[in-house]
């Protein structure tokens, strides 16, 4: 066989686009410097993107006009617990008035902070005093203006009661402390019997 089993027909050498050495390194340069700026650019049109309102704490430098505290809340409301499950030690004695107050109600009724009735005074709590004992729990647990509601919190609504006694009679109300319910097992206990 001969060594120009390959050439042409036309008997020329096989020819291309690349003729010199100068075009050949290009070539080359260029069939790796291009995909790398395309990569580039592709990566920060991913990462410079707009986002939905609380992605990551990093986005929020790169969301204009959008506060981080925005974002922070946006995460916080998306990473919520859908329920829980909370264990209370039923045998554990119930927490006085001035117990609960000092836990959970002095933060604001101490100083009087975004008008809640300071504690102790009288003409700040005469109004809320003449609307009656229920009334007042009824605000405690589900909450009013600025308070939040408080059942179901660290204090059952009985202990919530207790220390809504505690301050209105501080401000001068004559409510009786709530006391702890009779135990129900002996009340069932009783009536059994009497049913036969």
């Amino acid at each position: 066989m001969s060594d120009h089993a390959y050439e042409h027909a036309d008997g020329g050498a096989h020819t291309g686009p690349i003729k010199t050495p100068q075009q050949l390194l290009m070539a080359t340069l260029f069939s790796f410097i291009v995909p790398i700026f395309v990569i580039i650019g592709l990566v920060y049109f991913v990462v410079s993107a707009v986002k939905p309102s609380g992605s990551t704490d990093a986005d929020a430098r790169t969301l204009g006009g959008v506060s981080e505290q925005a974002l922070a809340q946006g995460v916080a409301l998306r990473l919520q617990k859908i329920g829980t499950v909370e264990i209370r030690d039923a045998n554990r004695p119930l927490a006085s008035g001035e117990a609960v107050f000092k836990a959970q109600c002095a933060a604001c009724h101490a100083t009087g902070v975004a008008g809640a009735p300071k504690f102790g005074d009288a003409a700040a709590w005469a109004a809320r005093i003449a609307t009656g004992f229920d009334a007042l729990v009824h605000s405690a647990l589900k909450g009013k203006g600025a308070m939040a509601p408080q059942g179901g919190g660290d204090f059952s609504d009985l202990e919530i009661s207790r220390a809504v006694a505690y301050m209105a009679n501080a401000g001068g109300g004559k409510f009786e402390e709530p006391a702890a319910p009779a135990p129900a097992a002996d009340g069932a206990a009783a009536q059994a019997p009497a049913a036969q």
